[in-house]
């Protein structure tokens, strides 16, 4: 090998760091569109262009649009998990807080583009069938993650159904928080039910 030059495995690892790049670039890019433009103007070759990729690129690793949508609301909603546990453990662990952390994780950017691809998927049927596995997926992760948090177990008589109408709570405050500010209101419905959730857990 000449100097300088790279080795079949150093090459490998630089094309997989590039393909590892050009798919958070499309993926970053498509939630952002979401967020913007929602499901109707979210187009692949809008999407590409936000990222900085070539249509070829974009086309090799997402074939549909909504594989590139389905594939970056997972991937966006994967790392957020892993935002709300870095800041879960930085606060208190008291109902209240964790309920709050919650709250805020659906009130995010995330929520709205994952609601414009829920609402797309009501008369997509391939879509569809993409969308239900995803729910299926984050909501066992965001589910036990909550679990986690409040430190209980689903085993006791009346904590799985706490928590999950503690889940259905906070994703329809985020719904109602899509048209205005909706942040006085959900704090203060947060306050409410996390004294009644103590109550219950």
């Amino acid at each position: 090998m000449w100097p300088g030059t790279l080795g079949p495995v150093e090459t490998r690892q630089r094309q997989a760091d590039r393909t590892r790049e050009t798919k958070r670039k499309l993926m970053e890019a498509t939630v952002e569109c979401l967020v913007e433009r929602g499901w109707s103007g979210t187009t692949t070759t809008e999407v590409a262009e936000r990222a900085g990729v070539s249509r070829g690129a974009q086309l090799h690793h997402f074939r549909t649009r909504g594989e590139l949508v389905a594939a970056a609301v997972e991937h966006v909603g994967a790392e957020s998990v892993e935002v709300l546990k870095r800041r879960a453990a930085v606060t208190d662990k008291s109902t209240h807080a964790v309920v709050e952390l919650i709250a805020d994780f659906h009130a995010s950017d995330l929520f709205t583009a994952a609601l414009e691809l829920w609402v797309a998927a009501r008369t997509d049927p391939e879509l569809r069938e993409q969308v239900l596995d995803l729910q299926a997926r984050l909501g066992r992760e965001v589910y036990g993650l909550a679990l986690e948090l409040l430190d209980v177990d689903d085993a006791k008589p009346g904590v799985k159904d706490a928590v999950q109408a503690t889940l259905d709570l906070v994703r329809g405050l985020a719904l109602a928080n899509q048209l205005a500010d909706d942040g006085k209101r959900r704090a203060h419905v947060v306050r409410y039910w996390a004294r009644m959730l103590e109550e219950q857990l």
